[in-house]
């Protein structure tokens, strides 16, 4: 009788837990569900980035092999490409671009206009690119910016600016200005910086036994315009984007 009752004890209590071996075998599909629907995202976004990069690499390898000036040296870096201008860009305390550097932003706008980053959009082999991005809820983004870096010396009481940062910015501006002209590309893909001298390669107060013709070199170097040309993802608000 009490072996019965024991069995009978048992078996109740093998139906009572029963249910929490298919809850627990439930919850350990769900979870192998989402690593791998975590897996394929991850996947997903590296092969976007990878074809972003690849795009990037392309335009960089056609401005390295198109554009040969002493004034200019282009970088692949983690911004994207980096075009550092160098020399007489601009009239003595002035934005205006001096007309000698017209030629060589055509050059450069022109190849930044027929480049793939540039004409993804057009590019009937990017589709499935772009229609894996928009099912993101995100939108491919081509930007360029311009940032504008002086010397550490003061401008002039007569100057038209009140200091090197409102002159870098306002330098900035008309740059990009042309370059949107040059490349055919919308204003709202532009951005520009003023930095003035507080971003110098070379920082003059820091090394204190430099002589006359070392701190003209560095200020040549400090005097610069950074261009960079980027392609990035931005998220999607209805018709709105951040």
């Amino acid at each position: 009788m009490e072996i019965r009752k024991q069995l009978s004890l048992d078996e109740r209590r093998a139906k009572a837990t029963a249910w929490a071996l298919t809850f627990a075998d439930m919850v350990t599909l769900l979870l192998t569900f989402f690593v791998l629907l975590l897996v394929i995202l991850n996947d997903a976004e590296k092969h976007i980035d990878r074809v972003i990069n690849k795009l990037l690499d392309e335009t960089y390898e056609e401005l390295t092999e198109s554009v040969s000036s002493s004034y200019v040296s282009i970088e692949r870096v983690t911004k994207g490409i980096k075009i550092t201008m160098r020399g007489k860009l601009f009239k003595s305390m002035s934005k205006d671009v001096d007309p000698r550097v017209h030629p060589l932003l055509i050059q450069i706008g022109g190849i930044i206009r027929t480049s793939k980053i540039l004409n993804v959009f057009e590019d009937p082999d990017y589709e499935d690119l772009l229609l894996l991005i928009d099912n993101r809820n995100k939108f491919l983004n081509v930007e360029v910016r311009c940032e504008g870096h002086t010397d550490d010396i003061p401008l002039p009481k007569k100057a038209s600016y009140p200091s090197n940062w409102e002159l870098s910015a306002a330098r900035s501006l008309n740059l990009v200005r042309l370059l949107s002209k040059y490349a055919g590309m919308e204003e709202k893909n532009f951005s520009a910086l003023g930095y003035g001298s507080f971003r110098p390669l070379i920082d003059i107060k820091e090394i204190r036994a430099m002589n006359r013709v070392e701190k003209k070199e560095a200020r040549a170097t400090n005097r610069r315009v950074e261009i960079y040309l980027d392609a990035f993802l931005k998220q999607k608000i209805g018709e709105e984007v951040l």
